[in-house]
C-alpha cells in the first residue's frame, strides 16, 4: 500500500543553529495510527509544523497523497487536519460557530447535519451555543479536535491531545480516537502519556534531538526490546548459587532470600526461560515460595532508547 505520507531527508536548522530536525525519513500508512514519542525539545512538533505549513523546512521533501507540499500544497492541505498542543482559538466564539468557521476556511459548503454529527460525538452538542471561554480545559480541547474534523480530513494530527485533561476526559478522547480510526482517518498522535501509544498506536516512532531513533510495529517493537524481570522468593536463603542456577541471568537479593531474573532481551522469550528457570530450582533442590514477574512496558523501551541515544541493532 501506498504510504498516505512520506518524508524524505527532513531537516531544519533554526537561526542560531538549532537543527530540530535532522535527515527525517519516514513513511504512514493510511488509516493506521502512529504515535510519534520523544520528550519536551525532540523535534515531534516541528515535524507536525513542517507537514501542516506552519514551518518550512530547510531541505528535505514531504509528500502527502501523492502530492509534493513544495509544489502542490493546497490539494493535500485541503486533506489534513491538525490539534495543536496550545489551546489557540478564538474564545469568545461559540462553540458551533467556531467549527462551522472552521469548515468554510476549506471552501467546504456549510453542512449543520456534519457539523451537529461532530459536536455529539465530542458530547460538544449541549454546549454549541456556549462562548469558548466559559468552557473546561478538558471541552476547550474537544473544540479543537472538532475544528480539524470539520473539513472532513483524511489525515488527523493530535499533538498532546489529551494534556491537561483528567483521567476520565483521556478515557473520552481515547473512544473518540478510535472511533475516527474506524472511519478511516490516518492518525499521527504525539503524546506524554505512554501508555496511550502503548494502547492505541499501530505503530512507533522515538524521535530524540532531530533524529527519528527507531519506527517499528508496536507489538515487535516490544517483542524486540522488551524485557522480563522476575523475582522468585526463596523458602529459605542461600549464600551462593549452584551452577545450573547461575547460568541462567539471575542474582541473589535480600540477602539470599530473592532471586531476581533479568532476560528476554530482544528474544521475546523472557517469560518462557523463568519456566525453566523454576525448573531448574526445583531440580537443584532449592523450594521457591513465590513468583512476581512482570514485562517491560512501552514506556522501559522508549527510556531504554533514549538513554542510548542510538537505534539498537
Amino acid at each position: 500500500m501506498d504510504p498516505i505520507l512520506e518524508l524524505n531527508g527532513l531537516s531544519k536548522v533554526y537561526r542560531g543553529g538549532l537543527k530540530a530536525l535532522d535527515n527525517v525519513d519516514l513513511s504512514v500508512r493510511k488509516g493506521e495510527i502512529f504515535a510519534l514519542l520523544g520528550p519536551n525539545g525532540a523535534g515531534k512538533t516541528t515535524l507536525i509544523g513542517a507537514v501542516c505549513g506552519l514551518v518550512r523546512p530547510s531541505s528535505g521533501t514531504i509528500h502527502a497523497f501523492g502530492h509534493d507540499l513544495a509544489t502542490d500544497w493546497r490539494k493535500a492541505r485541503s486533506r489534513i487536519g491538525l490539534v495543536p498542543q496550545e489551546l489557540s482559538t478564538d474564545m469568545f466564539e461559540p462553540v458551533e460557530h467556531a467549527v462551522s468557521y472552521s469548515r468554510g476556511l476549506f471552501g467546504l459548503a456549510p453542512d449543520r447535519q456534519r457539523i451537529e454529527e461532530i459536536l455529539r460525538s465530542l458530547s460538544l452538542w449541549e454546549k454549541r451555543g456556549e462562548r469558548i471561554m466559559a468552557l473546561s480545559g478538558g471541552m476547550k480541547r474537544r473544540v479543537l479536535i472538532a475544528k480539524a474534523l470539520a473539513h472532513e480530513p483524511d489525515l488527523l494530527f493530535l499533538d498532546e491531545p489529551t494534556a491537561g485533561v483528567d483521567v476520565e476526559l483521556r478515557k473520552g478522547m481515547w473512544a473518540i480516537i478510535d472511533k475516527m480510526r474506524a472511519r478511516g482517518v490516518t492518525i499521527i498522535l504525539t503524546t506524554h502519556y505512554i501508555e496511550e501509544a502503548e494502547m492505541m498506536a499501530d505503530r512507533v516512532g522515538v524521535i530524540n534531538r532531530g533524529k527519528l531513533l527507531m519506527v517499528d510495529e508496536k507489538d515487535a517493537m516490544m517483542a524486540r526490546l522488551g524485557r522480563t524481570e522476575a523475582h522468585i522468593t526463596l523458602a529459605q536463603p542461600l549464600a551462593t548459587l549452584p551452577p545450573e542456577i547461575g547460568r541462567f541471568p539471575v542474582e541473589l537479593e535480600a540477602g539470599g532470600t530473592v532471586l531476581r531474573y533479568r532476560g528476554g532481551d530482544g528474544t521475546g522469550k523472557g517469560k518462557a526461560e523463568v519456566a525453566e528457570l523454576t525448573k531448574a530450582l526445583i531440580g537443584a533442590g532449592i523450594d521457591y515460595v513465590g513468583i512476581d514477574t512482570r514485562e517491560s512496558s512501552l514506556e522501559d523501551i522508549f527510556v531504554s532508547l533514549l538513554g542510548e541515544g542510538e537505534v539498537p541493532q
